[in-house]
């Protein structure tokens, strides 16, 4: 098994030399995050690149062309969408010892994986992560061809990430996918979904692969999940309907779903889900594939930078 290196060797006694992939579109509060992060860069004498994405991809491909030569650290600016796209971009390489490690300078609505590693959006110990912060191996999914950090997920919450609307999620945040989730309460049917866990067949009304503990910001979905595990905690929410859909959403958000007795959360390292051909599926809070889809553990797939005091 390859050794993953747990520091960034070149210029070991030199600042970090950071290429951040910014997303423009982020809104006035994050624009002051950003500019305020980048100012504590340079007190840290950090070497910044920036590279700003103009479109939907763009963030992926610019991922892709970054390398060890341009940088110590590749870092993705924006929201969990954006973030998503430059892991994309890595992973697709041969492994994380062939490509850069990330770090990330959250600016989204719910902004899942800095919560999952502890990092805040507070400018100062966001570019100190970056600056001097431990760089540790993590796994990651594979759906399809698309890789998550966080999470995927089929069924109703699948159906809410599809249905939300960009420039309402860009003037109000969350409140976007409130409207949406009430939306879809009407107009979702609540099918049936075969979820196969490493060969062993169940049956649920939604499904959420998780590989962090939180689910649409500081909410716990998945309480054993960790990043640097090789396998995903799987949610199977068992009973279907509207009333379901908003008693699973209020356990939720007191911190007890995983407490309800329909709702199982089981281990497993592949997930197979089929349902209604073509249904969405989610992941980290955008539409990753269609099913059927099949989920794979991608160990040690992903370098990233974590603060420095983070167990």
């Amino acid at each position: 098994m390859r050794e993953i290196p747990t520091t960034v060797p070149n210029r070991p006694d030199q600042p970090r030399r950071l290429v951040i992939i910014f997303n423009p579109t982020a809104g006035r509060r994050g624009r002051r995050r950003f500019e305020a992060t980048l100012a504590a860069l340079r007190n840290f004498g950090c070497d910044v690149e920036l590279r700003e994405t103009d479109g939907p991809g763009h963030a992926e491909k610019l991922a892709r062309t970054a390398t060890p030569e341009a940088g110590d650290v590749l870092v993705a600016a924006g929201g969990d969408g954006t973030i998503n796209e430059v892991v994309n971009g890595l992973v697709g390489r041969d492994g994380p010892a062939g490509a850069l490690p990330l770090g990330i300078i959250p600016l989204g609505t719910a902004n899942v994986l800095a919560a999952e590693i502890g990092l805040g959006g507070e400018p100062g110990r966001v570019a100190r992560t970056l600056a001097e912060g431990s760089i540790r191996p993590v796994s990651v999914g594979r759906a399809g061809d698309r890789v998550f950090t966080m999470m995927a997920g089929a069924g109703f919450d699948a159906h809410v990430v599809a249905g939300v609307d960009a420039a309402l999620k860009r003037r109000i945040g969350k409140g976007a996918y409130v409207w949406e989730s009430a939306r879809q309460l009407w107009r979702f049917g609540f099918p049936d979904y075969r979820v196969t866990l490493d060969g062993v067949e169940r049956h649920a009304a939604s499904v959420i692969v998780a590989k962090g503990r939180y689910y649409g910001g500081r909410f716990v979905c998945a309480p054993e999940a960790r990043l640097q595990d090789p396998g995903f905690q799987v949610c199977l929410f068992e009973r279907r309907g509207a009333w379901n859909a908003v008693r699973y959403a209020l356990a939720l958000g007191f911190g007890r779903l995983a407490k309800l007795p329909d709702v199982a959360v089981v281990p497993a390292r592949e997930v197979r889900i089929d349902g209604p051909r073509g249904d969405p599926v989610q992941g980290d809070g955008d539409v990753l594939g269609h099913l059927p889809i099949t989920i794979r553990v991608l160990p040690d797939g992903l370098r990233l930078a974590m603060p420095l005091d983070r167990k």
